[in-house]
């Protein structure tokens, strides 16, 4: 992604050119020319001034406001005590390098928030309602649910809906981070933000703009940058501390050794002041100051290009430290949606099986009998359906083509006294009988099941692969249904039967028995608590519950789950560049600080161990804005 230099950085790299080059002529004519000392000072002080004037005002408004300890304080205090010992080149060099530095800063900042800017793009400008018969265009805002909108080619769709009429392929790279359009059809639910590519399609709405999915994501990353970590808030108050500990500690090393070794002798002041200035130019925060927030601004940012939305620093820092992940089935690691598993008749055949079921169901509305009435697949011709009851919890009795069925549980079978048998599979069975003169003939069963996502059984490999040990899915579902479930998916342990409550429980429980950090994945209503007393929570987003994407920490807008897994590595790559700039910025500074000490490290070398540092800590940083696949 290419980056322009805003108007204020455009200024500032103009200056350090005029600087560098008047810095450049200045040190060609002394060279060659001899000058009277004031002569020297002019000359290198044009360069100076250019490159750092904004720093000296800063400094001297902040001095005003009691402001003091910051870095162009430092900055100001080190140049002049360079000037004072007769080092003019070094203390335009001094400058200089900062002004490098601030301008490598600002550019990296400007990068990352346009990758997070990006995403804002997805805000709709406005929408096309049609009321009374007329097409209107008006701000999303003022569309209400239920409100019929039209969307055509090459728009965003602007409220989260349905489609009422029309059918389209739709580009949900910008909530997902996947490239390749998904196609909608009739009764598909479609998501505020995206892009409708093909057809013309209508839309009822579900939410009004400011429930709709894009204005919850523009909110959770406009307000992601205000929870920091607990490292980041380590490091700002560290600032607060180090900077006038260091001061100090420069005017006692430039003050007191001359005191003991010469007081009347200028060259050992000058020795001692060039040293505490080196000491001061060193000592400069700002790789840390700037590097860490820097960092998590680019984590936050390439985890949002991949669909994954982080609501703080604070809960990077905790995703990189998860080894337990529980998860709720339905919705998170199953479709939630029912459909036909397999067909076992007995007396005829299994497209006539499926055939009488689906005549008995077809008037239900229950998403088991809609899961049999859409594996029919034909027409249901409801003029041969006769009288159809419901008999509460067991199932339905229906009369078709003049017979009488029944369809339903173990319990209707043996209230109609069916021969029956249980199924050897797991699922909700669905059990079929028909009346005869001497009793209730059993036709067969059909097997169904909540449909287990396609990456779930990957999500868990690649969950294993980072290290996370425990596995666990938490359902309200029958045991029977869960242990499958979990079998085949490659889990380490499940609950089944739970109320909302007994998953709270069941979550504290773990947290209690773990050392690391625990994440709950969830995506229903009843899941918000859960969510909320995990260390990290973690919702699906596109089709997740208002409350779960509330509640949770950590949305995932394409509801994959294994998307889980790339949020931990991008976590956990975000807190190793962190630490790397941490340990390297400490570390270089520390050494330097001895060496000024002692003298043997020059203001050349502080300058390095100040802006050098700070670019390089910046470059690492910047490498947080990458995607996974790309580093």
């Amino acid at each position: 992604m290419k980056y322009k230099l805003t108007k204020k950085q455009k200024k500032m790299r103009n200056r350090i050119i005029i600087a560098i080059a008047l810095l450049a002529v200045t040190a060609v004519t002394l060279h060659f020319v001899e000058v009277p000392w004031w002569a020297e000072l002019v000359l290198y002080m044009i360069p100076y001034a250019i490159a750092g004037y904004d720093v000296l005002k800063t400094a001297f408004i902040n001095l005003i406001h009691g402001q003091i300890f910051d870095e162009k304080f430092l900055m100001m205090v080190a140049t002049a005590g360079a000037i004072a010992t007769g080092e003019y080149p070094e203390a335009t060099f001094v400058m200089l390098f900062y002004q490098i530095g601030e301008l490598f800063q600002s550019i990296a900042v400007g990068r990352s928030r346009k990758s997070i800017a990006k995403l804002m793009d997805i805000r709709p400008d406005s929408a096309t309602v049609i009321r009374d018969g007329a097409e209107i265009e008006v701000s999303p805002d003022e569309v209400e649910v239920g409100e019929m909108i039209i969307v055509k080619p090459g728009e965003k769709i602007p409220l989260d809906g349905v489609i009422i009429e029309g059918e389209s392929s739709v580009n949900q790279a910008a909530l997902t981070g996947e490239s390749a359009p998904v196609d909608k059809a009739l009764s598909d639910n479609v998501i505020s933000g995206t892009l409708n590519l093909t057809g013309v399609i209508k839309i009822r709405t579900t939410s009004t703009f400011g429930q709709s999915t894009v204005s919850k994501i523009l909110e959770l990353v406009e307000n992601a940058s205000d929870k920091k970590a607990k490292v980041e808030n380590f490091i700002t108050k560290f600032a607060r501390f180090y900077t006038p500990a260091v001061v100090i500690a420069a005017l006692l090393l430039g003050v007191v050794p001359p005191l003991f070794l010469g007081i009347g002798s200028w060259d050992i002041w000058k020795e001692w002041l060039i040293r505490a200035c080196v000491f001061l130019v060193v000592s400069c925060p700002c790789a840390l100051v700037v590097s860490v927030p820097l960092s998590f601004f680019g984590g936050i940012g390439g985890a949002s290009k991949d669909g994954i939305l982080i609501k703080g620093a604070g809960y990077m820092e905790v995703l990189a430290k998860i080894d337990t992940v529980v998860f709720d089935k339905t919705g998170t690691l199953t479709k939630g949606v029912f459909a036909v598993d397999d067909v076992h008749p007995n007396l005829v055949s299994k497209a006539e099986l499926l055939d009488i079921a689906a005549c008995c169901e077809s008037f239900s509305s229950h998403p088991v009998a809609q899961s049999i009435v859409r594996a029919h697949e034909g027409h249901i011709d409801k003029s041969l359906i006769g009288e159809v009851t419901e008999i509460a919890g067991k199932g339905v009795k229906a009369v078709v083509e003049g017979k009488t069925y029944y369809c339903g549980n173990g319990q209707l079978m043996e209230m109609c006294g069916a021969d029956w048998h249980d199924c050897h599979l797991t699922g909700t069975i669905i059990h079929i009988a028909r009346e005869e003169v001497g009793g209730c003939e059993y036709l067969g069963h059909i097997v169904i099941n909540d449909q287990i996502k396609e990456d779930s059984e990957e999500a868990i490999k690649s969950l294993k692969s980072v290290g996370v040990k425990r596995l666990v899915m938490l359902t309200g579902d029958k045991k029977s249904v869960a242990e499958n479930v979990a079998g085949k998916l490659g889990l380490t342990g499940f609950f089944a039967e739970l109320l909302p409550a007994d998953k709270v429980s069941k979550v504290e429980e773990l947290l209690k028995n773990g050392k690391g950090k625990l994440a709950f994945v969830g995506d229903g209503i009843n899941d918000a608590p859960v969510l909320m007393r995990a260390d990290c929570g973690i919702a699906m987003g596109a089709m997740g519950s208002d409350a779960a994407i509330e509640s949770a920490d950590v949305v995932l807008m394409d509801d994959k789950p294994s998307k889980i897994a790339d949020s931990i590595k991008i976590a956990r790559k975000t807190m190793r560049i962190v630490w790397e700039n941490i340990i390297f910025a400490l570390g270089v500074k520390a050494i330097i600080l001895v060496l000024g000490a002692l003298g043997i490290a020059n203001m050349w070398l502080a300058v390095f161990g100040d802006v050098g540092v700070l670019i390089i800590a910046i470059l690492n940083a910047m490498r947080c804005m990458r995607r996974l696949n790309r580093e």
